[in-house]
C-alpha cells in the first residue's frame, strides 16, 4: 500500500477531527440511503475512513464490513464502534486496488468520496458490480472535479510530489455515470445540492 497508505495514516488525526463540509447535505445522503436499509442487509463500505457513516447507519442493517487503505484510519473507526459497543460492524485494511469482494455476497456497497481518488475506478466498480447480489445497490458521493475544478488538475500533481496531497482523477459527471452504465449498473437516483458539490448516486446492478 506504501505512500498512499503513509499519506491518510498522516491525515487520520486530523481527519477524524474535520467538520463534514456541507452538514446539511450529508444529513440528507444519510436519510436517503436509510430509506434503502432493513434489517437482514450485509452492507460493504469502501473507503470508510474513520468509521462515522458506518456508525450511523448500524442500527438498520445487518451488518456492515468496512475497508479502508489507512491503518491508523481503521485504529480510530475501531475505538469509535467499541466507544458506542456496536458489534455488527467489521473492519478490514486493504487498498482498493488488491481488495476483491466476495461474488454476490453484499445487499450494498458504498463508496464515498473515493471514485476520484483511484487511478482506475472502472476496475473497482466491476469489481463492486461482482460484489453484489442480483438487482443490489451501489451507494455513492463523488465529486467530478473536471465539472467542480478543472484548472486543479495542473496544480495537484505539485502537491503530490511533495506529499501534500493525494492523487485526484478528473472526470466530469456525465463520463462517471457513463462508467457506471459501462459497469453493469442502471442509475435510479442523482442529487447534487449545487453544480459545485458532490453527486450522491444510488445504482442498481443490472439484472
Amino acid at each position: 500500500m506504501g505512500r498512499k497508505s503513509q499519506f491518510w495514516d498522516k491525515h487520520a488525526k486530523g481527519y477524524a477531527k474535520r467538520a463534514v463540509g456541507n452538514e446539511e447535505a450529508y444529513q440528507q445522503k444519510l436519510k436517503i440511503t436509510q430509506e434503502y436499509f432493513n434489517d437482514t442487509m450485509d452492507v460493504l463500505e469502501l473507503g470508510c475512513g474513520t468509521g462515522s457513516t458506518a456508525l450511523v447507519h448500524s442500527g438498520f442493517v445487518k451488518h456492515i464490513h468496512g475497508v479502508d487503505i489507512s491503518p491508523k484510519m481503521l485504529e480510530i473507526a475501531q475505538s469509535k464502534i467499541d466507544n458506542e459497543g456496536v458489534e455488527n460492524i467489521s473492519f478490514e485494511c486493504s487498498s482498493m486496488e488488491a481488495f476483491i469482494p466476495d461474488a454476490g455476497r453484499y445487499d450494498m456497497i458504498m463508496a464515498h468520496s473515493l471514485l476520484h481518488l483511484l487511478e482506475d475506478k472502472e476496475d473497482l466498480l466491476r469489481k463492486i458490480n461482482k460484489g453484489l447480489k442480483p438487482e443490489g445497490l451501489f451507494i455513492s458521493s463523488t465529486i467530478c472535479m473536471r465539472d467542480v475544478m478543472p484548472l486543479l488538475r495542473f496544480i495537484l500533481p505539485i502537491g503530490r510530489v511533495f506529499g501534500l496531497l493525494p492523487l485526484v482523477t478528473f472526470f466530469t459527471l456525465t463520463q462517471l455515470e457513463k462508467s457506471l452504465r459501462d459497469a453493469g449498473f442502471t442509475i435510479e437516483r442523482n442529487w447534487q445540492p449545487n453544480k459545485k458539490q458532490a453527486a450522491f448516486i444510488i445504482a442498481r446492478k443490472a439484472s
